[in-house]
């Protein structure tokens, strides 16, 4: 908190999407003594953050205007064009020298475009994806993947760590959204191997609590097995990170594979996976929902070890 507070900026960090991930993350940066100005489609969302001290703006482009730098941390790639380049959107009240870090999920090459863009006025921008759920939002340890110029980088590592605790600068531009899009790639990977290793156990009739502790402790240990095969023995489904959210992901780690002409077998089945989640209605789900689609397939049930 001390070495923070020294590297304050004296304007507000302006904060622009306040969803499940972006609510935490800005509520971190004020509670690490940031002033932060915020702005968010839906109002209803920022109550929270106005009582904890953040300041409302009315539009993206009025943030820029009070800021000295902007963090957005919205869907995919229409929308952060729409709220950096947009009308009403940051380019139009951004003064130069400002540093836009767009923590979102998006195309590498859409990154690219919006940089230059806004290198055209002066500014910079930071793509910088996060991994590591809502939980680690709200924990502030997420895992964050940079591209950009470097001395940008090292001058926004302050307010980087207030939301994160591995933060790593990948490279040039676009270089972060490519590092989210591999992450992408072994996180739903690592996750159908645990439900899959599950449905053989719950077929088999093994305790699978046992099995838990028993492979926890060993090789088989992921991040996607501590944090999402505990819940899904207690049949807990809530998101911390979305089905559908997922499959934006997924879609753009597709496209960017048709750029390479480049084959992903296991992921593209993975894929097809995630998508009857998604048309049976769970889309809303976390994604260790996945459980669910190999239930179906198999007709065995991961039995709750509550």
């Amino acid at each position: 908190m001390d070495k923070l507070s020294k590297k304050i900026p004296s304007k507000p960090i302006g904060f622009i999407g306040l969803g499940i991930m972006g609510n935490p993350m800005c509520s971190n940066l004020l509670a690490a003594g940031f002033p932060v100005v915020i702005y968010n489609r839906t109002i209803s969302k920022t109550k929270d953050l106005v009582l904890k001290g953040a300041i409302l703006a009315d539009s993206p482009k009025d943030v820029a205007r009070k800021s000295s730098t902007i963090i957005t941390m919205v869907s995919d790639s229409p929308d952060v064009e729409e709220v950096i380049l947009g009308a009403n959107g940051i380019i139009q009240g951004i003064r130069p020298d400002t540093t836009v870090i767009d923590m979102s999920t998006i195309s590498p090459n859409v990154t690219r475009l919006i940089s230059k863009k806004l290198s055209k006025v002066g500014a910079h921008l930071l793509d910088a994806p996060v991994s590591g759920s809502s939980w680690a939002a709200q924990d502030g340890t997420l895992s964050i993947m940079v591209g950009g110029p470097k001395d940008i980088f090292l001058k926004s590592l302050p307010v980087l760590k207030a939301m994160g605790k591995t933060i790593i600068y990948i490279g040039p531009t676009g270089m972060g959204q490519v590092c989210k899009l591999v992450n992408q790639v072994i996180v739903s990977g690592t996750l159908a191997a645990v439900c899959e290793g599950f449905i053989l156990g719950a077929k088999a009739g093994v305790d699978l609590e046992k099995v838990y502790q028993a492979v926890t402790g060993g090789a088989a240990n992921s991040w996607q097995l501590e944090n999402l095969g505990s819940r899904i023995l207690k049949r807990d489904f809530s998101p911390g990170f979305a089905v559908n959210l997922m499959l934006k992901d997924q879609r753009l780690v597709n496209e960017t594979c048709q750029e390479f002409e480049l084959p992903l077998p296991v992921f593209s089945l993975i894929r097809q996976m995630f998508f009857t989640l998604s048309n049976n209605g769970l889309g809303t789900e976390g994604t260790q929902a996945y459980i669910k689609a190999l239930e179906e397939l198999s007709s065995v049930t991961v039995p709750s070890q509550e």
